[in-house]
């Protein structure tokens, strides 16, 4: 069961980064032009989005209903999700299906981490929490390579049929090793949902065949003047189809998700959604905050304010009481540090070597695989060591290797990059981030009650989400800063050679600002524990 969903979460986690190479052929299939990056920001949030704002609620399901299903009910979100971004040829169709991969994809994570709970005891958590933290972080590895090797024979869209394909191969894989489906489904919600789904692909598949038949293209006009395929018969009627099908999965599923807060759930969720859409919506070459920032910033506070009311009152809030108290409290302060580390090097290693480098995209994406492939084994090697060592020894081990090897990092320039040393840098830090991964998630559990195992996962996770995507907007903002008064003191602001070396300062300060993250969770980190005997019982 581990294996399978450890499976699931790197095909998750290669999602989040598939559409690095083929974003530009995703913007010309849904009639964007190159010119236009600005409007495909929401191919990338949209993911965040999904994969963000609903973990808790997933979390929280996690700990009510079995976690098969739970896994099965994420993987059946990722396959739709997948096959509508497949067949978009519209804006909005291709980010609903990019949101609907999120929650599916994000939901994998608490659900996998829950069973590492229930499977093992606290004792022996260490090496499976270690696999869960390094297949997550070969996703980023696998990702890119895997949409490479599509894109050389195929189109972007192969890329989401693929996963469909993955998604669907993998749900019967967890029934298998499960030993079969958790629970018969009603009969009534199962056929609604096939032909909304047979409808919905006739909708937006439109084909030609029918399109161009006299008597049979007629659902498939649109409205008034309307072009999208969902303004037709044939779309109406699929939009009806998924609503009902939606409803009565709703209805059977009512009495957990009751018990799981639905109010907190949107509360909570609409807080995390409007922190995502602030933040990764905004381009860093400017802003700080996205366009509707400084709207969504407020409503996000008064979101926040009013689930942390409706906890203190709600018999059965949606982070139950108990769970982020004690150690589980550090272990999320670590966790936003680690997120704050790790897209500082996925983002900037690839910017620095592209400007001192090389100008190939491909090979600058090729120094970063030197810290990729480092993760997982220093998640591998975390979780190992948790036999022995206590949580807080090794993630702030991990972590203090991460910030000294980011300060060497802040001091590279041309030629950095050509010499072996730079190799073992990046290699340092990406196994001191990987270290942290498991005794981070092990605190948390082991500090968690046990029926709420999914949502002290969850929590962890969004976490880690929320400091990478935070984290990134605000070290640009610095770097920035910092370029721009390099900039102002150039004698000749024509000169090219200068302007770069400006351009390196920015990325210089972006390491900084992530070595103080580090730093500031290798300290964090002590609060977790240095020994064994640390662990509540």
């Amino acid at each position: 069961m581990l294996a399978t969903a450890s499976v699931a979460v790197a095909l998750a986690a290669a999602d989040t980064y598939v559409v690095v190479l083929a974003l530009t052929d995703m913007m010309s299939g849904v009639g964007i032009g190159i010119d236009s990056l600005q409007r495909a920001t929401p191919i990338i949030s949209g993911f965040l989005l999904g994969y963000i704002a609903v973990l808790p609620l997933i979390g929280r399901l996690a700990d009510l209903t079995e976690r098969q299903r739970v896994l099965l009910g994420c993987l059946a979100i990722f396959v739709v999700g997948s096959a509508i971004t497949a067949l978009a040829v519209e804006l909005p169709v291709l980010v609903a299906g990019r949101v609907i991969q999120g929650i599916g994809g994000g939901g994998l994570v608490p659900a996998t981490l829950a069973i590492v709970a229930q499977l093992w005891d606290r004792d022996r958590r260490g090496t499976p929490l270690g696999v869960v933290g390094a297949v997550q972080e070969l996703g980023s590895v696998v990702g890119p390579v895997l949409g490479a090797a599509v894109l050389a024979v195929a189109d972007w869209r192969a890329i989401f049929w693929l996963n469909a394909v993955l998604g669907v191969v993998l749900a019967g894989a967890v029934v298998v090793v499960g030993g079969g489906m958790p629970s018969r489904p009603r009969l009534l919600p199962v056929v609604v949902s096939l032909v909304a789904a047979f409808v919905g692909w006739l909708a937006l598949a439109a084909p030609e065949a029918l399109v161009t038949s006299v008597s049979l293209g007629v659902p498939f006009v649109p409205f008034g003047s309307s072009t999208s395929r969902l303004t037709t018969p044939v779309g109406v009627v699929a939009l009806v189809l998924v609503a009902a099908a939606v409803a009565l999965w709703v209805r059977g599923a009512w009495p957990v998700l009751r018990r799981a807060d639905l109010l907190g759930a949107l509360l909570l969720g609409g807080a995390l959604g409007c922190v995502v859409l602030t933040f990764a919506a905004a381009d860093p070459e400017k802003e700080v905050v996205g366009p509707l920032g400084f709207a969504l910033l407020p409503v996000a506070a008064v979101l926040a304010g009013l689930y942390l009311l409706h906890h203190r009152r709600a018999a059965q809030p949606l982070v139950p009481r108990g769970v982020v108290v004690g150690r589980a409290r550090w272990a999320l302060l670590v966790s936003l540090c680690v997120g704050i580390a790790l897209v500082a090097v996925i983002v900037d290693v690839p910017l620095l070597a592209r400007l001192v480098h090389t100008e190939s995209e491909t090979v600058a994406a090729f120094v970063l695989v030197r810290f990729l492939v480092a993760v997982p084994v220093g998640a591998l090697l975390g979780g190992w060591s948790l036999r022995w060592l206590g949580d807080g020894l090794v993630s702030g081990v991990g972590l203090a290797l991460t910030a000294a090897g980011l300060v060497v990092m802040s001091t590279w320039g041309r030629g950095s990059l050509a010499e072996l040393t730079s190799t073992l840098v990046l290699a340092l830090v990406g196994l001191g981030i990987g270290l942290a991964l498991a005794p981070v998630n092990n605190a948390a559990l082991a500090d968690s009650p046990g029926d709420a195992h999914g949502t002290a996962s969850a929590l962890v996770v969004v976490a880690r989400m929320i400091g990478m995507v935070v984290g990134l907007a605000l070290l640009t903002a610095i770097g920035l800063h910092q370029y721009y008064a390099a900039v102002a003191d150039l004698p000749d602001q024509t000169d090219g050679q200068a302007l770069l070396d400006a351009a390196v300062v920015q990325v210089e300060w972006v390491f900084r600002g992530a070595a103080v993250a580090a730093a500031v969770g290798a300290l964090a980190s002590l609060a977790l524990g240095l020994g064994r005997g640390h662990r509540r019982a």
